[in-house]
């Protein structure tokens, strides 16, 4: 669907360019990547990818590009060089202005039918976050929803987040949230 380096998505055989992301909402993605794709490393759980990168949902005529997707280790063998066949097992998509109703929507449905077992929906703007798990129907039911508490992933294994602090300014490094989930130790200097 064009260079690595164009943001678009494919829908209904057209190509919809998609705006830069805002500051806030690239730092939240980053940050989101660094903490998913360190704790999938160090548990051997899976993959983490971003935005430039295809979806290609089994819902006719769709190619998306997540803000962040994560791919369960046993379905690594179906990753392609510039995208994904199929429906993720989780993705994030940070809103903005322009996308909210793309993402509460259309994204919505698509990844629902497509069977995108967990979706996250995060709003910088109104601090809010919204995490959608797949029922045995097939249906998405809102799990958690709100600008704090804590937030445990069903679909990467003993990931757990405080959604507070997606509104910290400065965001937590991921090496501090590793060390909160128990993943990593920082031995400080000696005093001295």
């Amino acid at each position: 669907m064009g260079d690595e380096d164009t943001w678009a998505e494919w829908v209904e055989g057209e190509v919809i360019y998609m705006s830069p992301a805002a500051t806030r909402h690239a730092k939240i993605a980053a940050f989101l990547v660094d903490v998913l794709r360190d704790y999938a490393l160090l548990r051997k759980l899976g993959m983490v990818v971003t935005a430039p990168f295809l979806v290609r949902l089994p819902v006719p005529d769709r190619g998306r590009e997540p803000d962040v997707v994560f791919i369960k280790q046993d379905r690594l063998a179906e990753m392609q060089r510039l995208y994904f066949p199929g429906a993720p097992d989780l993705v994030v998509e940070i809103t903005s202005p322009e996308s909210i109703s793309r993402d509460r929507g259309e994204k919505f449905v698509e990844y629902e039918t497509a069977g995108v077992q967990e979706y996250w929906l995060i709003d910088p703007d109104r601090q809010q976050a919204e995490f959608y798990h797949l029922d045995e129907k097939g249906r998405y039911r809102l799990a958690m929803a709100g600008a704090a508490g804590t937030y445990r992933s069903q679909v990467i294994s003993g990931l757990w987040l405080k959604i507070e602090w997606l509104w910290e300014d400065p965001l937590p490094s991921g090496v501090e949230v590793l060390q909160e989930l128990g993943l990593v130790t920082i031995n400080k200097p000696p005093a001295g």
